[in-house]
């Protein structure tokens, strides 16, 4: 079977909602050009690929198993363009690097600023994720690597421990346990606020799991009064004086470190902390300025150069 890429990506564009009228325009061709493709795309394939539902083409069911098999087809032609281009320049091409959102203030500017520093030609393409314990790895595929609190069990992935971060106990400025702590014991154990209304972030987060079960080991369920999507909400809420939280230690230099409306104290429950992850996928061969920063995060973890605690 002769099939063209350019029917490939023209049905891709399509598929993914693209007017024929857009795709036209995108790619400097008359609409019957592109129909006529699609339609010679069809009868190589053996079957309609597209319906038209008003003004737009939806895929068939045959469409739909049909573009799996085309996505995975031009990433790898793709992968390979890019792949001979960087051969040639080895410190040029584009990192997709996806991370979690309350990375993005300390490790991974500290990360990406160090890497460029002896290879300032690499681009990066930075995608914010959630901590969802579902969520698809690496950006639905479309990055390169992953920086998260989600160890993936799944043998199409690669998992390397980075970092393990703290957790703390925010509490209210004006929180009795906050001010009445003896100078010679600064942490708090999670007993100690076990009638406390808790504000946490959503059951499907990673960090509420964590919470949940370090409630569960000190003996108590924590009555979550407020839920939120993001640590920012979470922090505001304690501010406000509605309640307590778990959540990462603050970094150097960060808002959270600064004096402020609320307090940050050590849990002294064993396990209180959370894992940091670098994730890639086994199954794909990633692409040279990838692999060199990979090695880049590898390195500068093993060596411990990660950003500090606040003090």
């Amino acid at each position: 079977m002769d099939v063209d890429t350019e029917s490939l990506r023209w049905f891709q564009q399509v598929a993914d909602g693209t007017t024929v009228t857009e795709v036209s325009d995108l790619e400097a061709v008359t609409q019957s050009g592109v129909s006529r493709a699609l339609a010679r795309l069809e009868k190589q394939v053996g079957t309609p690929l597209l319906r038209r539902s008003g003004r737009t083409l939806r895929m068939t069911h045959a469409g739909a198993v049909f573009k799996r098999h085309v996505d995975a087809l031009l990433h790898q032609l793709d992968d390979g363009i890019a792949a001979v281009n960087e051969l040639i320049e080895p410190d040029t091409g584009t990192v997709a690097l996806a991370f979690q959102h309350s990375l993005g203030t300390w490790l991974v500017p500290d990360l990406v600023r160090s890497f460029r520093a002896d290879h300032p030609g690499v681009r990066f393409q930075l995608t914010q994720v959630r901590d969802e314990l579902q969520s698809a790895a690496l950006d639905g595929g479309r990055a390169d690597l992953e920086i998260g609190t989600r160890r993936r069990r799944d043998p199409a992935l690669h998992t390397r421990q980075v970092a393990v971060e703290p957790l703390r106990l925010a509490l209210p400025r004006d929180h009795q346990l906050g001010n009445q702590q003896p100078a010679n014991q600064p942490g708090i154990h999670l007993a100690e606020v076990s009638e406390e209304p808790f504000v946490s972030l959503r059951p499907t987060s990673a960090l509420r799991k964590l919470t949940d079960d370090l409630c569960d080991q000190a003996g108590f369920r924590p009555d979550v009064v407020f839920e939120g999507d993001d640590l920012s909400t979470a922090r505001g809420f304690v501010a406000a004086g509605l309640g307590v939280a778990i959540v990462p230690a603050p970094r150097a230099g960060s808002p959270e470190s600064a004096a402020g409306p609320v307090l940050y104290r050590e849990i002294l429950d064993a396990r209180a902390v959370r894992e940091i992850c670098l994730t890639w996928s086994a199954e794909r061969r990633l692409l040279p300025a990838a692999e060199l920063f990979r090695r880049h995060v590898i390195r500068r973890a093993a060596a411990g150069r990660v950003p500090a605690l606040s003090g």
